[in-house]
């Protein structure tokens, strides 16, 4: 399966997101969508996984949740905005990766590209990094 993973795009939908999401299956966006309208233009290309992040309103935090867990292909995926890193996670997530133990820990917020294995917890981290305009 193909993945287009996206995060903090900020209202904002650059065409090339577009181009390289209609070759993949689906669409994981990891928070900080900016509006449902940008959502609805996602899910309208591809299958959207989409999880909320701090700047986004009472609309989008409605249609989609603060965290995503599932399976695709055999891995456990756990994705939620913000997450921190392998050594540095956010308040109560290192705790819910060691209890869960997911294949793959997704998140958004520091608008910083990294992908890292954590050894400790036998996790894969990714985080894409922002997407849109600022950040």
């Amino acid at each position: 399966m193909n993945i287009c993973l996206i995060s903090d795009t900020h209202s904002y939908l650059d065409p090339a997101v577009v181009h390289w999401a209609k070759k993949c299956d689906e669409i994981w966006h990891a928070g900080d969508i900016g509006s449902l309208e940008l959502a609805h233009q996602l899910a309208e290309v591809k299958p959207l996984r989409a999880v909320f992040g701090n700047i986004d309103g009472r609309d989008i935090r409605l249609e989609y949740p603060e965290d995503q867990i599932f399976e695709c292909e055999g891995a456990s995926v756990l994705m939620t905005h913000i997450g921190g890193y392998p050594g540095r996670y956010a308040k109560g997530i290192r705790a819910r990766l060691a209890r869960m133990r997911p294949s793959l820990f997704i998140c958004g917020h520091s608008h910083i590209l990294r992908i890292q294995k954590d050894e400790k917890l036998g996790v894969f981290h990714l985080n894409p990094g922002a997407c849109g305009r600022v950040g």
